[in-house]
């Protein structure tokens, strides 16, 4: 698990080093995939810091409505985008009323992973195939960089053959990351900041759901219907040379 250590930006990580039996060096590839919270948190040295790491495109994660820079974003001048592909693909649609209902008192969880697959397989689907399409140097976000990335990553390091602990670990890392923020979006009301102990209790139930995740995701890319072509295509961005 590497830590990114890109200018103005937190939770971020690169999905190379884990262990997997898949690859013929026993990790996965460094600098193919990173995964990161909203992009308009980077300064204009951090974006450099992430073309230094290899960024060459984006698939954020994000509804429409939750896309753009806010009050205390970093003013970027458009040159510091050029040669980058962002891709908008939203792994989930809240103006879905059946999704909201049941999935609106659990997002901040990896308890609403199972009902995106149910309600709107064809979103998380696209999002994988976004990632597929996209030039290696991939940054994958949503806002926090914890829920909606958390399940992206969980089943492209599961796809890979990453073992479910390293995984779990990885989710793990997010939420403390992430407790210790008390805005993580402009103009939202502050969160309540976790210590360490609060957040590992509150993820006491959650982390099997995460191994789960890892350890099925073949078949969680069955219910979503992924193409083998993509599964191949996810799974050698990250365990081959």
């Amino acid at each position: 698990m590497t830590t990114l250590e890109w200018d103005g930006y937190i939770n971020a990580r690169d999905l190379g080093g884990f262990p997997t039996a898949l690859s013929s060096t026993g990790a996965t590839i460094s600098g193919r995939i990173a995964r990161g919270p909203r992009r308009e948190r980077l300064t204009a040295a951090g974006w450099n810091d992430a073309r230094s790491w290899g960024l060459a495109s984006v698939v954020d994660l994000r509804c429409e409505h939750e896309v753009g820079a806010g009050q205390g974003d970093h003013d970027i001048a458009d040159d510091v985008l050029t040669g980058i592909s962002i891709v908008n693909a939203p792994t989930e649609d809240q103006d879905d009323p059946e999704f909201w209902e049941t999935c609106a008192p659990i997002l901040d969880s990896p308890e609403y992973w199972q009902h995106n697959w149910r309600l709107q397989p064809q979103l998380v689907r696209g999002a994988l195939e976004a990632i597929a399409a996209a030039t290696p140097g991939t940054l994958v976000h949503c806002s926090a960089g914890r829920d909606r990335t958390g399940m992206i990553s969980a089943l492209l390091l599961g796809n890979a053959g990453v073992e479910p602990d390293a995984v779990v670990a990885d989710y793990a890392a997010s939420v403390h990351a992430m407790a210790v923020v008390a805005q993580v979006t402009p103009d939202e009301d502050p969160q309540v900041v976790q210590t360490p102990e609060e957040v590992d209790e509150w993820m006491f139930d959650k982390l099997p759901l995460v191994h789960d995740t890892a350890t099925r995701a073949h078949e969680v890319f069955d219910l979503l219907d992924v193409s083998i072509a993509t599964r191949s295509t996810l799974r050698r961005l990250l365990i081959e040379q």
